[in-house]
């Protein structure tokens, strides 16, 4: 989609639970941010956090059976700041992720819209 109107931001969002994903994206374009995906498997997600332009980045820890650490690696490398996201109470990751903000699912709205205000604002 090519949207001419401007936005506060595009944000990748890489999230399998067809359900959890429309909500997200509604409520980030209900604010007024651009939704790069959703991607709903790794292949897709890879490809976008590799080749869009992106302000931020929401990605489930899990996707479809795999860790996103890849995904997690590309936009580090690219300096795209991003909040991981995860329904599991099981955080296990590599110690390079674990600062990294999180969200748990099932997240409220306004602390998604604040998570990724913060991320934003913080790559000012």
């Amino acid at each position: 989609m090519n949207d001419k109107r401007s936005h506060r931001g595009r944000i990748l969002l890489v999230e399998d639970s067809p359900v959890i994903s429309m909500e997200a994206e509604d409520r980030l374009k209900e604010a007024d941010y651009f939704v790069v995906g959703p991607a709903y498997d790794m292949a897709a997600a890879i490809d976008l956090a590799r080749n869009e332009q992106i302000d931020a980045a929401l990605v489930d820890l899990n996707i479809r059976g795999e860790k996103s650490f890849d995904i997690l690696q590309i936009l580090d490398d690219r300096d795209i700041p991003f909040v991981i996201i995860s329904g599991y109470a099981d955080w296990s990751m590599p110690k390079e992720w674990e600062p990294r903000p999180r969200l748990q699912k099932p997240f409220d709205h306004k602390t998604l819209l604040e998570t990724i205000e913060m991320l934003i604002s913080d790559d000012d």
